[in-house]
Parts: C-alpha cells; sequence; structure tokens
C-alpha cells in the first residue's frame, strides 16, 4: 500500500495530463507559456480570488508574500510553531521574526484566541498555516488583524480545495499561499505554488517579484527572485484539474470514513477535531496515539505506511529554538509527540481503508 497513491491518479488522467505535456512540447514556450496564464485564471475562477500569481513552490509564494508586503529587518510575524518548517524559514529569509503562538489542542490549527496577545508594535502581519487540509479560524484572526492594521497570509500549502463557510480556502484574508508539491491535494509533478489575493497593488507586486523584479522586461523596479512556475508543471495541473472536484468530494468521503471506522474500532482514539464551519480536504489524516514508535513499528509489519507530520514544534528545532522558550506553546509540544498520518490519497480504496484501521486497532491493543 502507498502512503499517498500518485500512480493510480496518474492512470486516470493519463490521456489528460500527457496531451497537455505533448502541447508544451510542441509549442516550446517552457517559461511563461500560455498554460500558465490558463492555470492562473482556472484558480481564480475555483477560488474566487481576484489574482492567482503562480510560483516555483510553495515556500516561494510565502516569501514572495512576505516581500510584496516590504517586510523589514526585526518586522514580526505571528505564526504557529507546528507546522513545516517553511513557514518560520521564510519569515527569517525576509528579515523578519516569526513570533509562536501555540495551536488549539483537537484541531492543531494556530489558536485565534492567543493572537491578539503576541502583537506588538513590531508585528507587520499573521501567518496562520491550514493544517492537514483544514482551514483555522480565520474571521477570528482578521477581526484581530484588521483592529490592527495588520496583513493576513494563509499559509495553504495543504488545504487547496478545502471551504471556510461558503469559501475557499486561499481567498480569505490578504494572501493565500498553496503548493503544488506532488503530495498536495492539488499537486503537479515537481515544485509548484501559487499566491492567491484581491489587491490589485500586491498582485502586481508579487508578479514583478516572481520575475527578479522586473516591470518590464530589464527594468528592475524592485528587488526579486527567479520564483516562475514551469509550463510543464502548470500543464500537470491542468491536466488533473478535470478530476479535481471528484477528488476533493472523495478526500471529504475517506475522512468521514475514516473517522467513523475508527470510532467504532478504536473509541479511545484521540482524532482531529473539524470545526463545523468548514471542511477539511485531509493532505494528512493524522491522529494522536501513545507511544507513537511502538505502533508505528507494528503497522510496519503488517504493511501499513505511516508519516508523522511533524515530529517538533519549529521552536525545538536548533535553527528557530532562539524564537521562543522551549518550554512555550504546550500543546504544539504534546501534538508533535503524538501526531501520526495514515494513507490518505483519493484513490485509496475502502478495502485498502479497512484494511488500515484493523492494523492499526490491533497495533493499539498490543
Amino acid at each position: 500500500m502507498d502512503f499517498i497513491d500518485l500512480k493510480s491518479q496518474y492512470a486516470a488522467l493519463r490521456d489528460n495530463i500527457n496531451a497537455r505535456i505533448q502541447k508544451v512540447l510542441d509549442h516550446g514556450q517552457y517559461i511563461l507559456g500560455p498554460e500558465v496564464k490558463e492555470m492562473e485564471a482556472a484558480l481564480c475562477a475555483y477560488t474566487g480570488a481576484r489574482h492567482c500569481i503562480s510560483v516555483a513552490s510553495g515556500t516561494e509564494a510565502l516569501l514572495i508574500a512576505l516581500m510584496a508586503l516590504d517586510l523589514q529587518p526585526g518586522d514580526e510575524v505571528v505564526t504557529s510553531p507546528f507546522t513545516f518548517a517553511a513557514t518560520a524559514e521564510m519569515i527569517v529569509l525576509a528579515g523578519g521574526v516569526p513570533v509562536f503562538v501555540d495551536i488549539e489542542p483537537d484541531t492543531a490549527n494556530l489558536d485565534a484566541r492567543l493572537v491578539e496577545a503576541a502583537i506588538t508594535p513590531r508585528t507587520r502581519a499573521v501567518m496562520p498555516v491550514s493544517l492537514y487540509g483544514q482551514v483555522a479560524d480565520m474571521d477570528a484572526i482578521n477581526a484581530v488583524a484588521a483592529r490592527h492594521g495588520l496583513a493576513v497570509i494563509e499559509d495553504a500549502a495543504q488545504s487547496f480545495g478545502a471551504s471556510y463557510g461558503s469559501r475557499k480556502s486561499c481567498n480569505l484574508s490578504t494572501f493565500g499561499c498553496t503548493s503544488f508539491f506532488p503530495s498536495k491535494p492539488l499537486g503537479c509533478y515537481g515544485d509548484g505554488g501559487a499566491i492567491f489575493t484581491s489587491d490589485d497593488r500586491l498582485a502586481q507586486a508579487c508578479r514583478e517579484i516572481r520575475t527578479h523584479g522586473q516591470s518590464q522586461r530589464y527594468l528592475h523596479t524592485r528587488l526579486g527572485v527567479g520564483g516562475r512556475m514551469d509550463t510543464l508543471q502548470c500543464a500537470v495541473v491542468l491536466g488533473k484539474l478535470d478530476r479535481f472536484e471528484w477528488e476533493i468530494a472523495r478526500r471529504l468521503q475517506l475522512g468521514e470514513a475514516y473517522r467513523r471506522k475508527l470510532q467504532a474500532a478504536v473509541p479511545a482514539l484521540q482524532l482531529l477535531a473539524v470545526r463545523e464551519d468548514r471542511d477539511c480536504v485531509w493532505a494528512q489524516y493524522t491522529v494522536f496515539v501513545d507511544d507513537r514508535e511502538a505502533v508505528q513499528a507494528r503497522l510496519k509489519q503488517a504493511g501499513i505506511p505511516t508519516a508523522v507530520h511533524y515530529p517538533r514544534p519549529l521552536h525545538h528545532q536548533p535553527a528557530y529554538a532562539r524564537y521562543a522558550e522551549a518550554d512555550a506553546c504546550p500543546h504544539s509540544i504534546a501534538a508533535a509527540r503524538r501526531v501520526m498520518s495514515l494513507p490518505m490519497s483519493a484513490d485509496l480504496t475502502d478495502a485498502q481503508q479497512d484494511e488500515v484501521v484493523a492494523a492499526l486497532a490491533r497495533a493499539l491493543a498490543a
């Protein structure tokens, strides 16, 4: 069993994807070819955002968004320590200071109730992470940010396709930044990402920054990076879009089935909470277990792959330890010790899911 089954997805989409790739090979416009604008327009229509700026990766999306805000050395960005390193990494690379705020223990997302107390005169932005495919409490976070004149950047690397009420992830705040890494809910076949915003000025800044700060060819009006998404990768995304709504519906169905089956098989198992006003597209289906290494070893023996997202909060990583006391953010510390992700993708079969649930029940009983 694959942890994420990309081979079955490709088998279902082979004709679409191959035709899209062949079209790029035929026209030869490998950088900013017509598929780039086509993908950007399609994703604007999907999210409802006015602008989509495709970039080289989800990491690059965060960096360019911060640069578009003109982050200055020492400026602070409030964010979660329970996330992949790129979240804080880009804040530091842009010259900023990450200010870590703890998570909600049941969702593992940034606790909106703690954000306001972390704001100082140096704060420029708030960067919540839509972890595991569920959006954080964006209305509450946006309200706090508005009171203090701050931008909000949704790190939506894991949540493209998720809904928050009637709105889509990536169209909930100043910026939404997502990733098209192959394992994401909408993935390409390499690195890729996108920035979403409905602010015309910020969108223009992002477009200039991703092409070395050029406002026109060889006129560099601002500091920039080489951050374009390859035409071939945009073609792959376009080749996947016809099936994407089905895949999101299937992810929601599988997530609900995991919940129902696990509650029946292992009533004491702690599952991630999903708030009533939103859904979760389950970039990873994650549960909380004690004695995690032993459980993972038993599952491996049974042929069930697992992963840990993430084994250390960022303030326990050597590169970021100086930004918070070691005992800060206790819920993040506790989650890092207990989270474990199970196989999850739109092509996971019901029989495979039953196998995972039965093996986990045996592993926990042992």
